[in-house]
C-alpha cells in the first residue's frame, strides 16, 4: 500500500457537511408545524436529528483515520452479524413494526434499522470478494453466482420485513460493483431479464404494490389513498416556482403531505426555496458523486476501488429514486434522501460510509 496522504479529501469533507446542514434546518422547517401538533415541541425531531448527525460526524471523523483495509479484514464478521440482525428484526418482540414493516429493533428511546448497515457491511464484504476473485467474475458459475447468491439472500430476508425500498440500492449498488468488476454484459442480460420477471411477482404478490405502481401512472384515479402522497408532493413543488415560497413558509407541511420530515423532505424544499434551491442541492450531490468517482479511479488497490465505488453508487441511487418519487417520476418507494432525511440509522450510516470514503482518499493519487 502506498504512503498515506496527510488530509483527506478537503472537498468530500466541505460537501458533506454542506448537505448535512442544508437537512438540518429542512428537518426543523418540514417537521415543526408536526412536532408541536404531536408532541407540543416544535424542536422535537430537530433535536433528535442534530443528536443523530453530531453522532454520525464524530463516527465519520474517526472511520476517516481508520486504515481502510480495516474493513476488508472484519467484513465477514460484520455481514454475519447484519444477517443475525435482520433475522432479529423478524421475531416478535424484537423488532418493532411502523407503517406496515418489521425494521426496526429498539434501543432505549431510540431505534436502528439493521437493513441499513447491511448496505454498508455488503459493500465491504463485496468488495473484498471482488478484488480476491476479479479473474473469476467472468465465470458465471465461479464468480457471479457466489456474489449474487449472499446478496440476493440479504435481499430475501429484507423483503420478509418488507422493505422493498432499501432491499433496492442493496442490489442496484451490489450489481454496479460487480459490473465495474469487468463481469460479462450477456450475464447482465440474462440476470436482467430475470430481475425484472422477479420485480413484477414482488408487486403483484402485494396488494398495496400495485396500488403504488397505478398510483404512480395516474395518482389522480385515486388521490385520497394510493396517490395522495404523489399529488401532495407535486402541490408542494409546482408553487415553489424559481426561487420559493421563503425558508419556513411551506403550506403543505401543515398536516397535507404525510410526515414531510423523512422520504418527501426534498418536496419541502424544493416548495420553500423553489427551482433554484433544489438544483443547488442536486448540485451539490453531483459533485460528491464526482468527489468519489475521483477517489475510486485513484485508490492504491482494487480492493479500495471497489469499496469507493460502491459507497457512491450506494449514494447515487438513493438520490436518484428519492428525487425521483419526490418529482413522480418513480413509484412509491420509501427511500430517504442522504444527509437531508430525518432518520437516525440512515443518516449515521451514511455519514460512517462518507467516513470509509474519505480514508480511502487519503491514499488515492488523484
Amino acid at each position: 500500500m502506498t504512503a498515506k496522504k496527510s488530509t483527506p479529501d478537503f472537498i468530500l469533507v466541505i460537501l458533506t457537511l454542506l448537505l448535512l446542514t442544508i437537512g438540518l434546518v429542512m428537518v426543523y422547517s418540514a417537521s415543526a408545524v408536526w412536532a408541536t401538533y404531536k408532541f407540543d415541541d416544535s424542536f422535537f425531531f430537530a433535536k433528535r436529528q442534530l443528536l443523530f448527525a453530531g453522532v454520525g460526524v464524530i463516527a465519520m471523523f474517526f472511520i476517516m483515520n481508520v486504515d481502510y483495509w480495516t474493513w476488508r479484514t472484519w467484513s465477514k464478521m460484520l455481514i454475519i452479524i447484519c444477517f443475525f440482525l435482520l433475522v432479529a428484526v423478524l421475531i416478535p418482540g424484537i423488532g418493532m413494526e411502523r407503517n406496515g414493516s418489521r425494521s426496526w429493533i429498539g434501543v432505549g428511546a431510540f431505534s436502528i434499522q439493521p437493513s441499513e448497515f447491511m448496505k454498508l457491511a455488503m459493500i465491504a464484504f463485496l468488495a473484498k470478494f471482488l478484488s480476491e476473485n476479479q479473474k473469476k467474475i467472468t465465470s458465471f458459475k465461479k464468480g457471479l453466482v457466489p456474489s449474487l447468491g449472499l446478496v440476493f439472500t440479504a435481499f430475501g430476508i429484507i423483503m420478509l420485513q418488507p422493505d422493498l425500498g432499501t432491499g433496492t440500492v442493496m442490489v442496484g449498488t451490489c450489481i454496479v460493483m460487480i459490473f465495474v468488476s469487468g463481469a460479462r454484459v450477456i450475464h447482465f442480460v440474462w440476470l436482467g431479464l430475470i430481475g425484472v420477471a422477479g420485480f413484477i411477482a414482488l408487486v403483484l404478490s402485494a396488494p398495496y404494490r400495485i396500488k403504488r405502481i397505478t398510483s404512480f401512472l395516474d395518482p389522480w384515479e385515486d388521490p385520497l389513498g394510493s396517490g395522495f402522497q404523489i399529488i401532495q408532493s407535486l402541490y408542494a413543488i409546482g408553487p415553489g416556482g424559481l426561487f420559493g415560497l421563503g425558508l419556513g413558509q411551506s403550506r403543505q407541511k401543515f398536516f397535507y403531505l404525510p410526515e414531510p420530515q423523512t422520504d418527501f423532505i426534498f418536496a419541502i424544499l424544493a416548495e420553500e426555496l423553489g427551482f433554484i434551491g433544489g438544483s443547488f442541492v442536486i448540485l451539490l450531490f453531483g459533485l460528491l458523486l464526482w468527489r468519489g468517482i475521483r477517489i475510486a479511479l485513484g485508490a492504491p488497490d482494487l480492493y479500495g476501488s471497489f469499496l469507493a465505488i460502491g459507497i457512491i453508487t450506494m449514494v447515487a441511487i438513493q438520490v436518484m429514486i428519492n428525487v425521483g418519487v419526490v418529482t413522480g417520476l418513480m413509484p412509491v418507494t420509501g427511500i430517504t434522501l442522504p444527509f437531508l432525511s430525518y432518520g437516525g440509522s440512515s443518516l449515521t450510516l451514511m455519514l460512517m460510509a462518507i467516513g470509509v470514503l474519505l480514508n480511502v482518499s487519503r491514499y488515492s493519487k488523484y
